[in-house]
């Protein structure tokens, strides 16, 4: 077993995942990036030790990770053998399109059940703590999809169940299906959230919050906008800069749709209190109490480290709150 940090849990605050027992760290590891852009396991191996020693402990994945898919999770699952598995949160989800055929995508109980078996086995694992539907299916009765969760819990295959990307009035539909059957309950919940896309606000969180449910921002950078890796331009070896023409058209329409403005006074607000611009983007979702983790993705330590620094910092101040939402309405 590789020796890690003594000291990994005295920075980092867990907060707990609605009215359950689980408590998960404020920041969390997706790994669909932290494995290279060659699906390195060296890399892989250094974020997730990095990031365990400075005390997150949550590792989120999907079926459909990395490429081929189901990749990430056979790097992740190497990893975690040298890892304590006692101390670890480790997610995965099915719902995208995973093999072909009728029953390689969305959420009937035959993918649902047939994919985490699949996920198990990549990972090396007789479970996971916690098990997503990965998107809503409008094809398929809920009853079938949450009836597949709560089996696969009975099952012990997972111990939690949660869902990701459901809107507020069918995530309350799903509450009301798991009470009618008495089936476990929908332990969180991941949606997307970030400064830039707020919609959860009044929408979803007011379900989870009622109904005791967990809540997990994924996409807390708005996809790298909310950093300052484009104020001055567009790198030509960020993501969007290697998209070629795409990615110029890209970037001249956020600059006409005013979005750069708006980062560049938020960043001013970042600077003054000593942050970076994703370090403040991530330190403003966790002003709601009502959510329990922000996902990061990384595929550098450095990435990291910077991140970690955005759940050590004081809290944003009512001045400040209110500097943030004049540039994010007007």
């Amino acid at each position: 077993m590789t020796p890690f940090a003594d000291n990994r849990y005295d920075n980092m605050q867990y907060r707990r995942c609605g009215r359950s027992g689980l408590k998960l760290p404020e920041l969390s590891l997706g790994l669909w990036q932290a494995l290279g852009d060659e699906g390195n396991e060296a890399i892989c191996r250094e974020c997730m030790y990095y990031a365990f020693d400075q005390g997150i402990t949550h590792f989120d994945l999907a079926n459909n990770y990395g490429s081929p898919s189901g990749h990430s999770e056979q790097v992740v699952g190497e990893v975690l053998k040298d890892m304590p598995r006692d101390e670890l949160i480790i997610s995965t989800k099915a719902g995208y399109g995973m093999w072909l055929g009728p029953y390689g995508d969305w959420g009937s109980k035959k993918y649902l059940v047939a994919s985490l078996d699949q996920s198990l086995k990549r990972l090396g694992l007789d479970y996971v703590d916690i098990f997503y539907h990965h998107r809503p299916d409008p094809n398929t009765p809920l009853e079938e999809t949450l009836g597949a969760l709560d089996l696969i819990v009975q099952q012990g295959k997972a111990l939690y169940a949660g869902v990701s990307s459901y809107r507020g009035n069918l995530f309350q539909q799903a509450v009301e299906v798991v009470q009618k059957h008495d089936w476990v309950s929908i332990t969180i919940h991941q949606p997307s959230y970030s400064m830039f896309n707020r919609g959860i606000e009044s929408d979803l969180l007011v379900h989870t919050h009622e109904l005791g449910t967990g809540v997990i921002a994924f996409c807390p950078l708005s996809s790298g906008v909310l950093t300052d890796r484009y104020l001055n331009g567009l790198p030509t070896d960020s993501r969007r800069g290697k998209q070629g023409e795409d990615g110029r058209r890209w970037y001249e329409q956020q600059e006409a749709e005013g979005v750069w403005d708006e980062v560049r006074a938020l960043n001013k607000i970042a600077h003054a209190r000593g942050q970076t611009m994703a370090q403040m983007a991530i330190t403003w979702i966790l002003r709601d109490e009502r959510m329990t983790s922000v996902l990061i993705g990384a595929s550098k330590v450095t990435q990291i480290a910077e991140n970690v620094k955005a759940v050590q910092a004081s809290p944003l101040t009512a001045e400040e709150l209110q500097q943030i939402e004049q540039i994010l309405t007007d």
